[in-house]
């Protein structure tokens, strides 16, 4: 059995019009679709189809920031660890981003997108397709208010399924 769920979570996002299938990246334009989480590689193949859908949307690329990275990632361990939450581990959403020192003072706006699957639903092409089609986290990929990225992604046991990947897309834009 394969599993998909997916849940966005943002602060001040406008959706744009668009949607679904039109926005995927060919395969020949981002490598490693077939990947399920836990590599960099993953990482680098969700960040290009992100991209590719912002750019054909007509918005400029996210700026990819490591610290958003480490973040996201530490999200992914706490989904792992304690369930499939935006404030997995009592946290919330925005803890890791506040730790890790990139919210603080100044004006700050944050989101989310958090995804796991299992099998074929867990890889970059599987995930990023179901949030292409759900509004909640295409306006968040879309969005005109946030500028920076920062992707998280496990695997591990979930939910009773062994190699389950899960995905954490945090979003922020640093200025007023």
């Amino acid at each position: 059995m394969v599993v998909l769920v997916s849940l966005a979570f943002s602060v001040t996002v406008i959706s744009p019009p668009g949607a679904g299938a039109s926005l995927l990246a060919p395969k020949s334009k981002c490598h490693g679709q077939n990947l399920r989480a836990g590599s960099g590689k993953a990482r680098t193949s969700m960040l290009c189809m992100t991209n590719f859908a912002r750019k054909k949307s007509g918005l400029a690329k996210y700026r990819h920031v490591r610290l958003l990275d480490r973040s996201a990632a530490r999200k992914s361990a706490d989904i792992l660890r304690c369930g499939f939450s935006h404030e997995a581990c009592g946290r919330k959403f925005t803890y890791w981003q506040e730790k890790l020192g990139y919210i603080g003072g100044g004006c700050r706006e944050a989101g989310e997108n958090i995804a796991w699957g299992s099998g074929s639903l867990g890889t970059v092409r599987s995930i990023f397709n179901a949030w292409m089609h759900s509004p909640g986290h295409r306006a968040a990929i879309l969005s005109r208010n946030y500028t920076e990225i920062g992707i998280g992604n496990k695997r591990g046991e979930y939910d009773g399924y062994s190699g389950s990947s899960v995905w954490v897309q945090q979003f922020g834009h640093r200025g007023c």
